[in-house]
């Protein structure tokens, strides 16, 4: 998820200061940050219905003032807060297609296969609530699993960059997002 002109180590260095309360590394951090975020919030985007009323700048910035507003997070490094920024990404985005089905009762929500995650850039609207519920039963079964395709599907990472920020093999993440693809296949119904 980085850049080659963007080495974690600054960023790291920042998060670590600020999870020591410096609160001017938080914002130091901010512009090393902000277009890695943007794209992180365009590949969220590309899985919306194109006439999505958010668009990547108020995601990143609606992301942000969530990330900044923890009180209790011990930063570990710059993988992790990506981790998170796709967490509240998602949440956002949950909330918005709840708010905008209670509005209409859903009727545009279109489905989409979770083969789509492994073709990405291919722009593809997606029932996120259905997702949303979904994951959370894989969740309650599974937490790693559920990150996984969290991360996968919604932030966009690469099998690499998820065992970064969980710790874990890239034949783990690939074996868990195998069986969590077609295990939400079977919930979804897509």
């Amino acid at each position: 998820m980085t850049d080659d002109t963007l080495s974690p180590g600054p960023v790291t260095r920042l998060l670590l200061d600020w999870s020591e309360g410096d609160a001017g590394a938080r914002d130091e951090m901010l512009p090393l940050v902000y277009d890695e975020l943007r794209r992180l919030a365009a590949m969220y985007l590309l899985h919306e219905r194109r006439d999505h009323t958010l668009q990547p700048t108020a995601l990143v910035h609606e992301a942000y003032l969530r990330l900044v507003d923890q009180r209790r997070v011990n930063w570990k490094n710059h993988a992790q807060f990506v981790g998170l920024a796709a967490v509240m990404m998602r949440r956002i985005l949950v909330n918005h297609a709840r708010d905008r089905a209670a509005g209409k009762r859903g009727g545009d929500i279109q489905k989409v296969p979770l083969s789509a995650a492994d073709e990405p850039g291919a722009p593809q609207a997606v029932d996120v609530i259905a997702l949303h519920e979904a994951l959370d039963r894989l969740g309650s079964i599974d937490p790693r699993k559920s990150r996984i395709v969290e991360l996968k599907f919604f932030g966009g990472m690469t099998t690499s960059e998820i065992a970064e920020v969980l710790q874990l093999s890239p034949a783990t993440i690939d074996r868990d997002w195998s069986f969590a693809r077609a295990w939400l296949y079977d919930a979804i119904g897509a």
